[in-house]
């Protein structure tokens, strides 16, 4: 795979710093039961790390510490973390919203029996990759069989109330462009999904989030190999809006590797830009007991242009 970060670390980005933190988004490890070209965690089924029981304590004792309302679990799939359900419910009992980064395949996997029904009893806010609304499309960027076990996973997630007017229970979706392209308006795309996923499969949902993909991991380096990069790039510093800035996610947000080293982002974490250390300590979950990081300095580099272009992007989708 090629390297994205030498192509990035010079920008004219400006400079940008922390508020509060009102989430944690932890990464529970990289095996994935998918592999997707967009992905920029590089994730997949033969990968192997994954957070150790001490991290996992850690996190709960930080969200403790710092009164934090937001737990976001990611992968890979995170639910492939032998204590992913332990988590959660240690999480709920704290009053801390979790939410679920899932690829809603991962609901029919072997062992994941009544993850489902879990996930339902816990109130876990699930947001779900479905790339588009067309079979062709999400087989093309995810895989033979993917769409229509996604359209099954969004119906049983919809029978449990998901989506549903007036339950409670969160079903958030999420859009990736196929190639090297801004998403298109998140508003209308939504309409879009609404309409196609009823008439065709009596399927509801909360909300639509657009995301725009990075030039990093795998799908950056797709770009290079097809000599895409630079115009990717061009393109997304070219869209900057600079009222985009004060609602970016690492403002708000820090994300957590599975070895609980802190990042300003997941797509920080991928490209090994972590937080400043203290002497010889890198900062991690332990850093986070003593400190809130508030106004500290944010590491940017070229990519951070793909959250600021056009309409924004985000874990919550258009800024």
């Amino acid at each position: 795979m090629r390297e994205t970060l030498p192509l990035l670390e010079l920008t004219e980005f400006p400079a940008i710093d922390r508020h509060a933190i009102d989430t944690l988004q932890v990464n529970l490890g990289y095996k994935c039961n998918q592999r997707c070209l967009h992905c920029h965690v590089n994730a997949g089924p033969t990968r192997t790390e994954m957070m150790t029981e001490d991290n996992i304590a850690l996190v709960l004792d930080v969200l403790r510490a710092r009164d934090i309302k937001v737990l976001d679990l990611t992968g890979g799939a995170p639910e492939l973390h032998p204590q992913f359900r332990e988590l959660v419910v240690k999480a709920r009992a704290l009053g801390v919203k979790v939410i679920d980064r899932c690829n809603l395949t991962i609901l029919f996997e072997p062992e994941q029996e009544g993850l489902a029904e879990f996930l339902a009893a816990n109130d876990v806010e699930v947001v779900a990759s479905l790339p588009c609304y067309s079979m062709e499309n999400v087989d093309a960027q995810r895989g033979d069989g993917v769409f229509d076990k996604s359209i099954a996973g969004l119906q049983t997630l919809n029978q449990l109330g998901y989506g549903q007017s007036g339950s409670g229970r969160v079903l958030n979706l999420v859009y990736n462009p196929q190639g090297p392209a801004l998403p298109p308006n998140q508003q209308r795309l939504e309409a879009d999904y609404r309409r196609e996923l009823m008439a065709h499969f009596g399927i509801v949902f909360n909300s639509l989030f657009a995301l725009a993909n990075m030039p990093i991991q795998r799908f950056g380096s797709t770009l290079i190999s097809k000599g895409q990069f630079d115009d990717y790039l061009a393109l997304l510093k070219g869209s900057y809006s600079e009222a985009n800035l004060s609602s970016v996610m690492c403002r708000s947000l820090v994300s957590v590797d599975w070895q609980g080293y802190l990042y300003d982002c997941d797509f920080n974490q991928q490209l090994g830009l972590g937080l400043p250390s203290t002497g010889d300590q890198r900062a991690d979950l332990t850093t986070l007991l003593s400190t809130t990081l508030q106004g500290q300095p944010i590491r940017v580099a070229g990519h951070c242009y793909g959250c600021t272009a056009g309409q924004g992007s985000s874990c919550g989708g258009a800024l």
